[in-house]
């Protein structure tokens, strides 16, 4: 059962996970992930290994979750996401048990379409509303496989058919809205592309501002002339990315499979060459699902493509104009702080890096001058969180190839940066 701690509970497990603990968001996480370990040591030592393991998120008037504002949402979420990464860690599938009102009164409705959802229907007295939750949407958005109803004797339960579990891949995290989990380990990593022969490397984050050696994906990519993470673009809880062909202009996703590799590619658009850049910030406009920004060349519109959370479209919308003054847009995800989505752009005139932050119904706040002399910087890109503090950061390459990643303070500003590597200069693309 997912609990929200005390503060003598924060104190003594806020350091007992895998993220840093000098920020509140890593510490909450890391309550969760020690949350998740009582829970193994519980049924380690009486010899349960259950296939899976499900995590109740239901009020606690015991210990009462707080509810009364977006930003205690994001804190409830950060501990049942730590939960959740607890159990992967220690070789458990897991899935979520609750109910609509009471999901959305302690998350804010928050969507996880990869995981698994056992929903109770309450107090009835019948099984067909019990039976009605396997086949309505869910209160996450993901698959129903258990539902329930209960009396003042017992709980009633029903699997939704097929019931059936494998091993798990884990959804991409989706708390500091970052879009680059692309191997389901909990660590943003960074894909790039080899400039002489077209091969996609994978290089995975170890969650503390460093990766492990690139490790070939894809070949034949040269024949794409923008490539973008967006997050999980068609609701299957998996990282993807989007590929847009330079000879004909058509849009390709390539669905992750949650592991480092892809299912089948699938075309969901076409005339996209009339953009010189495209971003895939995450979700933009706060429906929960993750959007596209386009830059149009001939104008320097900028336009956003709200995903539908299926791998298709809703109708696009122009948020801004004169956008041709930047000549890098980078989506970092929530970069201030405030739980909305925000971009970075580069002034190509000046160099100077200015935050957008989002007002998280698909427009604008007043945007802030965040950094200056960037344009020493041959690549400017963000992965999100990379060094494990919960907090959105950013990488640059300069032009002797070396890989710097500018650690972001949670607030909009910035920490020291620290060098990730060398070499970098035989690389085109890094998203």
């Amino acid at each position: 059962m997912a609990a929200f701690p005390t503060a003598s509970q924060l104190s003594t497990y806020g350091a007992r996970g895998p993220w840093t603990t000098t920020t509140r968001a890593g510490q909450l996480s890391n309550v969760g992930y020690a949350e998740a370990q009582f829970a193994v040591a519980s049924m380690s030592r009486v010899g349960f290994h259950p296939p899976v393991v499900w995590i109740d998120v239901e009020p606690r008037p015991a210990q009462p979750w707080l509810t009364s504002t977006a930003a205690q949402q994001r804190d409830n979420r950060l501990i049942i996401e730590g939960l959740m990464r607890g159990l992967r860690d220690s070789g458990f599938s897991y899935g979520l048990y609750s109910y609509a009102a009471g999901w959305a009164d302690i998350t804010g409705s928050w969507r996880l379409p990869g995981v698994p959802v056992w929903a109770t229907a309450g107090r009835l007295d019948y099984p067909g509303e019990a039976l009605d939750r396997c086949r309505q949407p869910s209160f996450s958005g993901g698959r129903v496989y258990l539902s329930q109803w209960y009396d003042d004797t017992r709980d009633y339960d029903l699997t939704c058919e097929p019931y059936a579990f494998t091993p798990l891949a884990i959804p991409a995290s989706t708390l500091s809205r970052s879009t680059a989990d692309f191997n389901g380990d909990w660590n943003n990593d960074l894909l790039a592309r080899v400039t002489a022969t077209g091969d996609l490397l994978l290089y995975r984050g170890k969650g503390n501002a460093t990766v492990w050696p690139g490790a070939r994906i894809g070949v034949g990519w040269a024949a794409m002339n923008a490539l973008e993470t967006p997050g999980d673009f068609n609701g299957d809880g998996k990282a993807d990315v989007l590929a847009r062909e330079a000879a004909t202009g058509y849009m390709w996703l390539y669905r992750g499979n949650g592991v480092g590799g892809w299912q089948p590619r699938m075309r969901v658009g076409q005339g996209w060459n009339v953009f010189d850049s495209i971003v895939g910030p995450g979700d933009f406009n706060g429906d929960q699902f993750v959007d596209v920004l386009a830059r149009e060349r001939s104008t320097g519109h900028l336009w956003l493509y709200r995903g539908n959370g299926t791998g298709g479209w809703l109708p696009r919308v122009r948020v801004g104009t004169g956008w041709n003054a930047y000549n890098s847009i980078v989506g970092p995800g929530d970069f201030n702080g405030d739980g909305r989505v925000d971009l970075l752009a580069r002034e190509a005139a000046t160099g100077d890096l200015w935050l957008y932050p989002g007002n998280g119904t698909g427009g604008w706040l007043q945007r802030v001058r965040v950094g200056q002399g960037w344009n020493s910087l041959t690549t400017v890109m963000s992965p999100g969180d990379f060094n494990g503090d919960r907090t959105a950061d950013v990488v640059g390459r300069d032009t002797q190839g070396n890989l710097w990643l500018y650690r972001g303070n949670g607030s909009g500003g910035w920490l020291p940066r620290a060098q990730m590597g060398s070499g970098w200069n035989g690389i085109d693309l890094i998203f």
